[in-house]
């Protein structure tokens, strides 16, 4: 229970069987209460119901928010009815696969304004309610992508090379304020999403790690909940690969 008595807010969790989802599931046997996230209320409405039935005598309270936070009206209308929180799990994101030659430029927007800007002003909008209640914890989810040149990912890893950098930004931003900031780079994970657009063996990506295989999201989920944790109470600034060994080797 050891985060009984605290609220996370966790973006893009409003879809069964993505890391969004594993991630509540986490901070959910802890005891948080949890704000999920995404556009679609009708999805979001069973991932409530799953973490309902799967919560028993762990679990605090779950409501869904409908937001778009590709929009900036929408952050803000996300970050008012979140309130005071003491969790902020930066993990939506849109993945854009496209070689530099042909990229659309209305695409680049999109990822930019999801995979920066949302969490730039999730951020601005949160840190300080955190700071004025004691203290609290950012996680912000990256990928390997930010660390290798990956053909077809150039706008997807500059994004996630961003927030990688804010990270480390707001770790000494906030430091002063008891909020700690830190990311985790995920490898090749089978989230719904993708192993519905690649197939259960993702293309072979598996391979490309030094344990051979891809994750599973409650994998990276785990990781997430321990930085956001007490348990990584001397940890900020830190981008920390659950990845297989994908950038080891």
């Amino acid at each position: 229970m050891e985060f009984a008595g605290k609220t996370a807010l966790v973006t893009g969790s409003g879809a069964i069987g993505g890391l969004g989802h594993a991630t509540a599931k986490a901070l959910a046997a802890g005891g948080a209460d949890l704000i999920l996230t995404g556009r679609d209320a009708e999805r979001g409405a069973q991932v409530v119901a799953d973490l309902g039935a799967a919560g028993g005598e762990a679990a605090g309270t779950v409501r869904f928010v409908a937001a778009d936070v590709s929009d900036v009206a929408g952050v803000r209308r996300l970050a008012e009815e979140a309130g005071v929180v003491d969790i902020l799990v930066n993990n939506a994101s849109v993945m854009t696969f496209s070689p530099t030659v042909g990229q659309d430029p209305a695409d680049y927007d999109a990822a930019f304004a999801v995979n920066v800007r949302a969490p730039f002003l999730l951020t601005a909008l949160l840190a300080e309610k955190m700071a004025a209640g004691g203290g609290g914890s950012i996680v912000n989810v990256s990928s390997t992508a930010a660390g290798l040149g990956m053909p077809g990912m150039a706008v997807y890893g500059a994004t996630k090379a961003a927030l990688e950098s804010l990270t480390r930004t707001w770790a000494a931003e906030f430091a002063d304020s008891n909020v700690r900031v830190n990311a985790v780079a995920p490898g090749p994970m089978r989230t719904s999403k993708v192993v519905a657009a690649m197939g259960p063996d993702m293309g072979g990506m598996g391979l490309t790690t030094a344990l051979k295989r891809t994750s599973d999201p409650a994998e990276v989920a785990r990781v997430i909940a321990f930085l956001a944790s007490d348990r990584a109470s001397y940890m900020t600034g830190a981008t920390v690969a659950v990845d297989g060994g994908r950038t080891a080797i």
